[in-house]
């Protein structure tokens, strides 16, 4: 874990304490009627019978998303979160469906949910947690929305250098049609666990105008997701001396399932030096050796970090990247420039019409009324 990104992540969350602290100039010039919840009301101004307000200040109706989460039944429930660092985990389980989460400050930056545990940490009662355990938030239910929130994990390599499972997860979504509008995504490795709730579920995921980050494998999981206008950043590293740093995507797609990942009108950059990190590998997870990865990366650039003679790699042998369901199509950047066809496999025009966020979601549009 190197010392750059630590200082950026110690830095968002300063941030977001002195957001608490001292509010927005908007904010703060209605602070008898709006307090820390800025446009969205405070709990007596804008309260509904299913709307809940977190903040660790006490100003709401909880301190913690935890709490608020566990006073909530059945569906239809709005969190909105007030500027501040939530050191919590948090698990929204299947029961609690259409449920909102809103930050407040219309800021990602503003309000974080974090916590650092990784796969290989020990469990108070014995074990570790292992890669799904390690997650800050796990989102089971279907119809979650997320808007302007950073969801992270700040578990450190460097720190625990005894320590060998290194997943350390953010976010896990299992649940269909879940979507996060103008969030951001901080970890190292294993960050955006994109899944389902079981291998025969097909869960539908969209993350629009999102901020991602990692080394390894840093977005992954078998869901059908869509990325629109997101932005993935790797990682510098000084724990490793040469290349590769890392893969940006490690889909792990069921083979009953034809749509996997689609990145779409996106960027991907990078902290490290050119050509230090894979576009992607396929993951077939012992839980099913069947899984057929899939992955279509479009009208996207691809920054100077990015492999361009070798984008793609296995993660095992068996498994061979050429035999999974890898492609791209008009992207731009130097590390989209295709110097070995066969590295590369790009779709045709008419392939890329069936490559769209409405034929992965079907009658499902998260994007209506979004910006």
């Amino acid at each position: 874990m190197h010392p750059v990104s630590r200082r950026r992540f110690l830095a968002t969350t300063a941030g977001a304490a002195a957001a608490l602290a001292l509010a927005s100039p908007a904010a703060r010039a209605g602070a008898g009627s709006r307090g820390p919840f800025g446009r969205h009301g405070s709990p007596a101004a804008r309260r509904t019978p299913q709307t809940l307000y977190v903040d660790p200040l006490g100003r709401g109706d909880f301190t913690t998303v935890k709490d608020a989460v566990a006073a909530t039944t059945g569906s239809g429930w709005t969190l909105v979160l007030a500027p501040g660092v939530y050191r919590e985990t948090v698990v929204l389980d299947a029961t609690r469906t259409d449920a909102t989460w809103i930050g407040a400050a219309e800021d990602p930056a503003a309000v974080v949910i974090v916590y650092d545990n990784a796969a290989g940490t020990p469990k108070p009662g014995g074990g570790t947690y292992g890669t799904t355990g390690s997650a800050t938030t796990t989102v089971q239910a279907d119809g979650f929305t997320a808007r302007w929130i950073t969801f992270a994990n700040d578990w450190l390599r460097a720190d625990h250098p005894d320590i060998t499972g290194t997943q350390a997860v953010a976010v896990k979504v299992q649940g269909d049609r879940c979507a996060f509008h103008h969030c951001r995504f901080l970890g190292h490795q294993d960050t955006l666990y994109a899944d389902s709730i079981a291998l025969t579920a097909f869960a539908r995921q969209y993350y629009a105008h999102c901020h991602v980050e990692g080394d390894v494998d840093f977005v992954f999981g078998r869901a059908t997701a869509v990325y629109e206008r997101c932005h993935f950043r790797t990682l510098d590293r000084t724990d490793l001396a040469s290349a590769p740093y890392g893969f940006v995507f490690a889909p792990s797609t069921a083979g009953a399932n034809p749509l996997g990942h689609l990145v779409s009108r996106s960027r991907i950059s990078s902290e490290a030096p050119d050509a230090y990190y894979k576009l992607a590998r396929p993951w077939v997870p012992s839980s099913d050796p069947t899984a057929r990865p899939s992955l279509t990366v479009r009208d996207t650039r691809l920054d100077a970090g990015i492999d361009a003679v070798a984008p793609y790699t296995d993660m095992s042998a068996s498994f061979p990247w050429q035999d999974q369901r890898f492609a791209e199509y008009r992207n731009t950047g130097p590390g989209a420039r295709i110097t070995v066809p066969e590295n590369r496999p790009q779709l045709t025009a008419e392939q890329a019409e069936s490559a769209t966020r409405a034929a992965y979601l079907g009658d499902w549009e998260p994007w209506k009324g979004e910006c």
